[in-house]
């Protein structure tokens, strides 16, 4: 079992990383001028993400059972080892973010060649070019803290996207959790997790996503300067970041709210 909590624990990592490198592909349909063919990119992406997120749902309720059947097993602490998983991702996600964007900014420009996703990547798998990843690393440096501070940094945004990225990623766990907890409707409370997940992603369509797009059209159309989209980017990230940490604060309360108000729905 614990080999499966730490395979759970890197594929949590890998879906926030994913996730937080969606702005970077982003970023990179910015900088080219060709934002709609880096949104395909980024679509892919999250799509590749979401569906994971329901694998991960999956392969953490053997656990569950697993946990209900031997008394030895802490399901609370295994929890929250999955989700320093998605803190670690979003880490690394930040740390890479340069380097995402230099790679995505030749993705992009070769897409717009292949004209198709399949086409792109069997162009880009050649050895050859394997190699010339390495050519486009690019070191993350504390300026990007810098100027984060200096353009100033939107806190109602970055609050709002703190508090959706902690339903999202406390949200399948703690349904899960909630199952396990004495009384009835354990089978409903474990299928909460799509009712919350789907909570959390109306809110970053409606609070977050028209916030971003209204930026980013401000700076194709030159209203705005290219490090006001940086910071508004830096931002999300680091927002991203504090709410996987307030994850872990939400887990248990999110379990209890769960088993409480599945009896009325």
């Amino acid at each position: 079992m614990v080999e499966r909590i730490v395979l759970l624990s890197l594929l949590t990592l890998l879906i926030h990383a994913a996730d937080t490198l969606s702005y970077a592909v982003r970023m990179a349909g910015i900088r080219t001028g060709k934002l709609a063919i880096s949104l395909s990119l980024t679509g892919m992406i999250v799509l590749i993400s979401r569906t994971s997120n329901i694998a991960q749902g999956t392969m953490t309720g053997k656990i569950v059972d697993f946990a209900k059947e031997h008394d030895g097993l802490n399901l609370l602490a295994s929890f929250r080892i999955i989700l320093l998983g998605a803190s670690a991702g979003t880490l690394i996600a930040i740390a890479a973010f340069p380097t995402v964007v230099a790679i995505s900014s030749r993705m992009v420009a070769h897409l717009e060649q292949t004209g198709s996703i399949p086409r792109m990547f069997k162009k880009l798998v050649g050895c050859n070019r394997c190699f010339k990843v390495f050519h486009y690393f690019r070191r993350p440096k504390w300026e990007m803290v810098r100027r984060l501070r200096v353009n100033g940094m939107p806190i109602i945004m970055m609050l709002m996207n703190c508090c959706v990225t902690a339903i999202y990623t406390a949200g399948v766990l703690a349904a899960l959790y909630a199952s396990s907890l004495p009384g009835a409707y354990s089978t409903g409370a474990s299928q909460a997790s799509g009712l919350i997940n789907g909570l959390a992603t109306i809110l970053l369509t409606l609070l977050i996503d028209p916030r971003v797009a209204v930026m980013t059209e401000k700076v194709l159309r030159r209203e705005a300067k290219q490090t006001a989209i940086n910071s508004v980017f830096g931002a999300l990230m680091a927002s991203r970041f504090c709410g996987t940490l307030a994850a872990q604060l939400i887990l248990l309360p999110a379990a209890y709210w769960i088993k409480v108000i599945v009896p009325y729905l």
